[in-house]
């Protein structure tokens, strides 16, 4: 886990993620993301609009709310199964998520489909953390509960989503009517989502508040098995584009009795996590489930009429969701690598062009002598791209500065810039030096931070 332990270092330390509330004693499980951060956060989801959204003709965007009335999550099955199973160590009252736990102490055992009795025996007989005193298993409901009203006893209770596709549900109708779209077509959406998580951890791999990028994409039934098909090679293809080793990758399909209430397939792309392989995407085929049983609560027609056969019908849903923070932590993982010389280790992240936080560094060779040339170049390529402008300690610190940050160029202003009006432009990969006029500085850089 020494591998871990680095990333984990580094994102503290360059501000890519802080402790929330820190000064106050954090809070577990809470984390904000600094500038690095923020910008490494905004540049994937920007991937994702362009793959998902940009570049698909049949796709449109929803910003749904995160309070719903509460009838949707009742009709969605969340009040009654969004649950995890909790059992409690009665040596050191601490809970856990009975699941989670086995998986830990033996995980090459497949555990899909397992009663609480099961979960519960297995904890016992196998004195799992050392103690055969657990409590029987039961489920617990991972929706946070508020209220909406001035008076807390007439107040109604309200939920904060846990994911953003019932929000696509119930707007079925409304994107049907307002964008004139037929089947097939997609509804993708970006937004916060809430999970009173039983064990969260692993830094930001589990957490109790993220954001979620969920496509809704619905088609006639009967051609759900190639649109499953399709989003799972393209939801490959995006995570390759963007630079993932493919032997961090690797599919799992879910097993039938293991499958969530609404899926009739279920699919995960797992990333190798220094802990092993653990889940980064998931792809399910909701059938119509999701239309039917909104329709049924609401008693409100959420069918689609098919022009070809003149018939209603409630059309099928394939749907790839994906959590922002897993996948930038992969992405750390993914990239994070070391070079060892006599002197130092340069410690790199290797992010594909179009992720990282900045595209380029301006480096003045020397302080007094060029730093209002180089200030003047930051603010004309600052129109452009992300720039971020450095100009203490010697040119070698700053270079290495952001190769830790996975900035992939380094513009230097010297001398023959205030003659010549060219720069040295370094590569973050290659450490390797190049002379451009800043025109063509500039449209070299811009080329490469193309996502094709």
């Amino acid at each position: 886990m020494q591998h871990l332990d680095k990333v984990i270092s580094l994102a503290k330390q360059t501000g890519f993620v802080f402790a929330g509330s820190e000064i106050y004693g954090g809070l577990a499980n809470s984390w904000d993301y600094g500038p690095l951060g923020s910008l490494l956060k905004n540049n994937i989801k920007k991937a994702w609009l362009q793959k998902f959204v940009q570049e698909q003709p049949n796709n449109v965007l929803l910003d749904g709310s995160i309070l719903l009335n509460s009838t949707v999550w009742k009709a969605s099955g969340h009040l009654d199964s969004f649950s995890d199973p909790l059992t409690e160590n009665q040596d050191t009252n601490k809970r856990f998520r009975a699941d989670k736990l086995i998986e830990s102490h033996n995980p090459q055992l497949d555990i899909s489909g397992w009663s609480y009795e099961q979960m519960h025996d297995y904890l016992v007989k196998n004195q799992v953390l050392g103690t055969s005193n657990w409590t029987p298993i039961r489920p617990f409901n991972m929706l946070f509960k508020t209220h909406q009203g001035v008076i807390l006893e007439n107040s109604k209770p309200l939920y904060l989503r846990p994911e953003t596709a019932q929000g696509i549900f119930i707007q079925f109708k409304n994107i049907l009517k307002t964008t004139r779209k037929k089947l097939p077509f997609g509804v993708c959406q970006i937004g916060k989502v809430f999970r009173n998580e039983v064990t969260p951890g692993n830094f930001i791999f589990r957490t109790c508040e993220f954001e979620q990028m969920e496509l809704e994409f619905f088609c006639q039934p009967g051609t759900e098995a190639h649109w499953f098909n399709h989003w799972k090679n393209l939801m490959y293809d995006f995570l390759i584009t963007l630079g993932m080793n493919p032997q961090n990758l690797t599919f799992k399909d879910h097993k039938k009795e293991n499958l969530s209430h609404y899926s009739q397939q279920t699919c995960d792309i797992l990333f190798k996590f220094p802990w092993g392989f653990d889940e980064l995407w998931g792809i399910a085929s909701r059938t119509n489930f999701d239309l039917k049983t909104h329709q049924q609560h609401s008693k409100k027609d959420l069918t689609y009429f098919d022009e070809t056969t003149k018939q209603k019908i409630l059309p099928y849903v394939i749907e790839p969701s994906l959590g922002i923070e897993r996948l930038f932590f992969a992405f750390l993982i993914n990239n994070y690598h070391e070079e060892s010389t006599s002197n130092e280790t340069r410690q790199i992240l290797t992010f594909h062009p179009f992720l990282a936080p900045y595209k380029v560094a301006v480096l003045p060779l020397i302080k007094k002598t060029h730093s209002a040339k180089a200030q003047e170049i930051h603010q004309y390529l600052a129109k452009h791209f992300d720039v971020c402008y450095d100009e203490t300690q010697s040119i070698g610190k700053r270079y290495r500065r952001q190769d830790m940050i996975g900035t992939p160029f380094c513009l230097t202003v010297d001398d023959q810039t205030l003659t010549h009006n060219t720069v040295t432009l370094r590569n973050r990969d290659t450490a390797q030096q190049q002379t451009f006029l800043l025109a063509e500085a500039k449209k070299y850089i811009q080329e490469k931070i193309i996502l094709k």
